[in-house]
């Protein structure tokens, strides 16, 4: 006798584990989407306030700066900060690499990359 006690049958906890198992299939790839997402929108951000930089710069010295920053191709880092010309923080230090003289690549690389055009300003 169960002494007026009442537990979880087999069959009700072998669901509740397959419910689980569901779950977490429809979940994580909805999960990695939003990392891919995240690292888009962030793209998007600095490329964003690059080309705000580009306006801001052109409207203090009358003419579009020759370069983005005075580094050589690398990754962007604590050493090589990438867009410090425009970007008063001080540029961005991590996810771009400088591909070669005005261009980048961002966090989606190697899909895109962004060309600086220092006659007309743009950066796309």
């Amino acid at each position: 006798m169960l002494n007026g006690r009442r537990g979880f049958t087999l069959i009700e906890l072998v669901m509740v584990i397959v419910l689980l198992g569901i779950l977490a299939i429809v979940a994580i790839p909805k999960y990695y989407d939003l990392q891919n997402d995240a690292l888009l929108a962030s793209e998007k951000g600095v490329l964003g306030a690059v080309r705000s930089g580009i306006v801001t710069y052109y409207s203090k010295y009358k003419a579009y700066p020759a370069t983005l920053d005075g580094y050589a191709a690398a990754a962007c880092s604590a050493t090589v900060k990438c867009f410090d010309t425009v970007l008063d923080q001080g540029g961005i230090q991590q996810d771009w690499t400088k591909v070669s003289g005005n261009s980048y690549s961002g966090p989606s690389a190697p899909t895109t990359t962004y060309v600086y055009n220092n006659v007309d300003g743009s950066f796309v």
